[in-house]
């Protein structure tokens, strides 16, 4: 299986703390979206960061977003593979939902990748994204 793994931190400020990292460990946020640019998101929410792909240190990748309610249990990081491979990624999916739980069904999203959250057995949340 080929896959790549990324940290993905939930934030209160998600493009402020993107500066942040982007100032301290050098390197370029790739893409920024938001709630708005989805059909039917609330006016509350239009502006929050939904996903943000910031590169540091010489080509790594970490993924950000803004928190909306308390992270339960206080997680603010999960672990997210991206594939190429649609297969691949539904065997991981399914992999590590085995004694833990679907949190989100992969399927196709609005903006055009494969995506679903799982919480394995062990309480580690995952987001499996085929691109």
């Amino acid at each position: 299986m080929k896959a790549q793994l990324n940290a993905y931190i939930q934030s209160e400020d998600a493009r402020a703390q993107a500066g942040f990292y982007q100032e301290a460990l050098g390197g370029r946020i790739l893409s920024v979206m938001t709630h708005g640019q989805l059909p039917g998101a609330p006016a509350d929410m239009q502006d929050k960061v939904m996903h943000l792909v910031l590169e540091v240190a010489d080509g790594n990748v970490l993924f950000l977003s803004d928190t909306f309610t308390a992270a339960s249990g206080g997680r603010t990081v999960s672990l997210a593979l991206t594939f190429a491979d649609e297969d691949e990624a539904r065997e991981a999916f399914g992999n590590l939902a085995g004694g833990g739980a679907i949190k989100f069904p992969f399927e196709q999203q609005p903006w055009g990748v494969y995506y679903g959250e799982v919480e394995d057995k062990y309480g580690i949340h995952w987001q499996i994204v085929k691109q």
